[in-house]
This record gives C-alpha cells, sequence and structure tokens, in this order.
C-alpha cells in the first residue's frame, strides 16, 4: 500500500482539553464528489468549534473487479494516467485557518481507509452518502456498508447539504447489546454537547401477529417500552431532557419519519440489530436509514473509555 502525505497547517497548532464524549481526530474519506466535498467542508467547520484534528484520505482502486472510488491521472512513465483532481480539490476547500493532512492511498478502498484511521488514531470516520447505482447495489453493497462492518470505530455518514449538529439526537435502540454499546456513547454525547436526546423502539409487529398471537405483540409493546426507559432513566441520571417514543411499522420507515418530524439534528445506532452480523449489510434496518435519513446517521462501533 503506497502513502502520499500532503499538509495544509495554520500557524497555532491545534490543542487544548478534550472533554469526554468528543471526538478527538476525525477521518473524511474523500473521492471528489460533491456529498464528499460537503463532508469535508463540515468536519473542518466542526473541528475549529470543537478542537479537534482532521485528516482527508483519497483511495485508489488497486484491486481487480472493484469499483473505482476515485479516478486519477498523472504521466508516470508507465503508461498509465491519473488524474489527482481529488486532492486538488481539498486544497480548494481547506482555507488558511484550518488545519487538515491529507493522504493519498493505493489498495482495497474499505481497507486503505479503517487501516488510515488506524494508523492515525483516529476515533471518527465520516463519509458522505453517495448515490449507489444499481450494479453497485447487486456488487456487495457499498463502500460505506463495508467500511461500517470492518471498522472498530464510530462511522458518521452524512447526506449530500448535511451539516454536523448535535443539538437534538435521534437515538434509535432495539435493546441489543449493539445498542447499549450505542446507548452510552449517545449518553456521553448528548452530555457533551447539551444535546435534546430523542429515543425510539420501534415495534415491527404484522396485522397477522396481531390477529393471532396478540398476547406475543403485548410483550412486544412492553419491552419496546422498556427499551426507551432504560435510556431515559440513564439520561435523566446525568441531566439530559429525554423524551421517548414507541412506534410500530416498518422500523427504518418509522425512525425516519421520526427525524423528519422532530426535525432531528443526528441519528444515532448501533452497527447491528438482535438478529446480529447478518444485518450488517444492505438491508439491515441502519442501512436504510442511512440511505434515506435528511440528517448525519452516526453509527457506533464501540464502547468508548
Amino acid at each position: 500500500m503506497r502513502s502520499i502525505y500532503l499538509q495544509f497547517v495554520r500557524g497555532d497548532r491545534l490543542g487544548g482539553y478534550m472533554a469526554v464524549g468528543k471526538y478527538k481526530c476525525m477521518l473524511v474519506a474523500f473521492d471528489g464528489s460533491d456529498c464528499s466535498k460537503n463532508a469535508l467542508k463540515q468536519a473542518i467547520k466542526f473541528a475549529e468549534s470543537e478542537t479537534c484534528r482532521v485528516t482527508a484520505v483519497t483511495v485508489l482502486r488497486s484491486s481487480e473487479g472493484e469499483p473505482e472510488l476515485v479516478r486519477v491521472r498523472q504521466s508516470d512513465g508507465s503508461g498509465r494516467s491519473r488524474d489527482h483532481t481529488p486532492i486538488n480539490s481539498i486544497k480548494l476547500i481547506v482555507e488558511d485557518k484550518a488545519e487538515i493532512q491529507t493522504i493519498l492511498e493505493e489498495g482495497v478502498i474499505h481497507e486503505a481507509i479503517i487501516d488510515v484511521a488506524d494508523k492515525r488514531n483516529c476515533d471518527l470516520i465520516i463519509m458522505g452518502r453517495r448515490v449507489l447505482s444499481r450494479l453497485e447495489r447487486a456488487f456487495v453493497g457499498s463502500f460505506t456498508a463495508r467500511v461500517i462492518r470492518y471498522s472498530p470505530i464510530d462511522v458518521l455518514v452524512m447526506p449530500g447539504k448535511a451539516v454536523i449538529a448535535w443539538d437534538t439526537i435521534l437515538f434509535a435502540t432495539d435493546g441489543s447489546k449493539y445498542s447499549d454499546i450505542a446507548m452510552d456513547r449517545v449518553l456521553e454525547l448528548a452530555s457533551a454537547h447539551g444535546s435534546a436526546l430523542k429515543i425510539v423502539s420501534v415495534l415491527g409487529a404484522s396485522d397477522n401477529l396481531y390477529n393471532e398471537l396478540p398476547g406475543a405483540v403485548e410483550r412486544m409493546i412492553e419491552h419496546a417500552q422498556e427499551n426507551v426507559d432504560v435510556v431515559k432513566r440513564k439520561a435523566e441520571e446525568i441531566g439530559l431532557d429525554a423524551e421517548t417514543f414507541i412506534r410500530e411499522g416498518e422500523p427504518h420507515e418509522q425512525i425516519v419519519k421520526l427525524v423528519n418530524e422532530l426535525k432531528a439534528d443526528a441519528v444515532c445506532m448501533g452497527s447491528h440489530g438482535r438478529t446480529g452480523l447478518e444485518r450488517i449489510l444492505m438491508g439491515s434496518v441502519t442501512e436504510k436509514v442511512i440511505e434515506k435519513a435528511k440528517c448525519p446517521v452516526l453509527v457506533v462501533k464501540q464502547a468508548h473509555v
């Protein structure tokens, strides 16, 4: 794997105390697309107010059969042509007041992104939400899904014109261990940023289940209520305002609908649901919320200490 490092630095280095719950180093996956440009702009803006570091990585495809993230053209004597347009785009985005390191990698895209995040001690990966072609959807899902699946750190996925803000956070829980991990993280974030916390659990019971097993549905409702009550109780213990919601229907549809109703700034979710690892790829609740939500979606991957 080959790397090229560029750095744009202001006069006074970033530094200072970082409150628990705030991110210290963000890695932006940059491919020159409009969504990645916005993700980088928002990361830089957010970093200035939060006093954290920003690194941008652009990855060149090296494995056969994998869709390209970027196209690069440059005469290198080998007959190949490369175009460093993404790097040039970063130069236009970065202002004198910003500090950012830019890394050009060559390799398997999701592996390279995760590797850079690990080497740079990043605690958050930010990715713009790309519009996938039908072929890409059929071909093992998106790069974003693979980064989320294999990343050991949190991933923030941003729609094209979204901003990074934490004033109102919607936390979706299903009571799984992955939701418990995400709960700890969202409480840290909400506490650090003074957020209004909204908590939802979605009951996916069908009409047939209502008709045939009404007792089972009642237990599902009780379980969903317990899920949100646990989070609310913990939030109130640390002085946060928290409001709970129980919704019925397709989980991703109800979560996205509530995002719009509340005008939430971000959705926070675990990377997996109650059914386990297989749910992280295309078709999972998290993936569908990422695809449909108008605000950034934070996918929590680990407990923070």
